[in-house]
C-alpha cells in the first residue's frame, strides 16, 4: 500500500506513443525496434504492462513465450497473437531478441474490427497462412511508404489491409462460438461494463441504464461469447480481481474496497465460488509460493 491507504500498483500502464514517422493511429515494428522503444521509455518487457492500444504479434522465426492475463502463451513461427488494448502482458525479452517477427499495433477505433473472444495464439494452415503472411507485407510496405499518396488516402490504405489481415485471420480458427460479429447490443454492454463494473455488479442495472431488458443483454452476450451477461460480468470483476492480487501488494481488503464490494467478506466469498480459492490463496500460488 503507498500513502493514504492508495493501491502502489506494480502494472505499468503504457501509452500509445508511435515513432516520429509513423502515420496516426497505427504502428509496425519488429522485435528489436520493441528491444529499443522498451530501454528508451525505461519499461522492463518481462514486467506487467497494460497498453492502451492492440498488438498484433506475429512471429517469422523462432518461438515468443508470452503471458496473456495469467495465460501462457507460446507462439511458434507462422503463428499469430492478438493482445487487445487494455490487457495485462509480459514478454520474455530473450525471446526477442533470438525470434523474429513483426508486431502491428494500433489504438482502438483505427479500425472497425473487434478482438475475437478467444484470443489465443493462432497457427494458421493454408491458404490462411499464405493470404495473412501477404497481407502483412502489403501492410508493411504501404506504411513504410510515406510519399506515394496523399496522408488521408495514405491512412486509408492502412485501415483497410489492418482490417483484410484481422477478417483473414477471423476465420483461421475453426468452429467460433459465432461467426456473426458482435450486434450492437452486446458491444453497448461490453463497453458499459468495462467502465462501471468497479462500481456496479447487477446486469439489471446496466439494463436499466442501456435501455434494454436483462433477457436482451443476455441474449446478445451469449452470441457474442457463449456465456450470459451475468457470467460475463463476475468473469470480468474476477478477471481485474485476480491482476489487483498478483501484480500489486493490496490486501485483500483492498482490492474489495477497490472493485465494489461492500464487505471483505462479500468479495472473499465471490472470489471462492468462482475461483475455488480465497484472495491470499490464489495470490500465493500465483507467485509460485501455493
Amino acid at each position: 500500500m503507498g500513502k493514504n491507504g492508495q493501491l502502489r500498483l506494480e502494472i505499468t500502464d503504457v501509452s500509445y506513443r508511435p515513432s516520429l514517422s509513423a502515420p496516426i493511429g497505427m504502428d509496425v515494428l519488429d522485435f528489436t525496434e520493441l528491444l529499443a522503444r522498451g530501454e528508451r521509455r525505461g519499461i522492463d518487457l518481462s514486467a506487467p504492462q497494460r497498453p492502451d492500444f492492440h498488438h498484433l504479434i506475429h512471429v517469422a522465426e523462432g518461438t515468443l513465450r508470452h503471458r496473456v492475463d495469467f495465460t501462457d502463451c507460446v507462439v511458434e513461427a507462422g503463428g499469430w497473437l492478438w493482445v487487445s488494448s487494455g490487457q495485462v502482458h509480459q514478454y520474455v525479452p530473450a525471446d526477442l531478441t533470438t525470434a523474429r517477427g513483426t508486431i502491428v499495433i494500433w489504438q482502438p477505433g483505427f479500425v472497425l474490427a473487434e478482438p475475437p473472444f478467444d484470443q489465443s495464439p493462432l497457427l494458421p494452415t493454408q491458404p490462411h497462412a499464405r493470404a495473412a503472411l501477404l497481407t502483412l507485407r502489403h501492410l508493411s510496405d504501404e506504411y513504410a511508404d510515406l510519399t506515394s499518396l496523399p496522408l488521408d488516402a495514405h491512412l486509408q490504405t492502412l485501415r483497410m489491409l489492418l482490417s483484410v489481415l484481422l477478417l483473414r485471420l477471423s476465420h483461421v480458427r475453426p468452429d467460433p462460438v459465432s461467426s456473426a460479429p458482435a450486434d450492437d447490443t452486446f458491444r453497448r454492454y461490453s463497453a458499459a461494463l468495462e467502465r462501471d463494473f468497479r462500481t456496479s455488479h447487477q446486469v439489471a442495472d446496466y439494463a436499466a441504464a442501456l435501455g434494454y431488458s436483462p433477457r436482451t443483454l443476455t441474449r446478445a452476450t451469449l452470441t457474442a461469447t457463449g456465456t450470459t451477461a451475468k457470467q460475463y460480468l463476475d468473469a470480468r470483476i474476477l478477471l481485474e480481481a485476480k491482476r489487483l492480487l498478483v501484480h500489486t501488494d493490496a490486501t485483500a481488503a483492498a482490492v474489495s474496497r477497490t472493485l465494489g464490494f461492500a464487505e471483505p467478506s462479500d468479495f472473499a466469498k465471490f472470489f471462492r465460488k468462482r475461483e475455488g480459492h480465497t484472495p491470499l490463496e490464489f495470490r500465493a500460488a500465483a507467485r509460485g509460493r501455493g
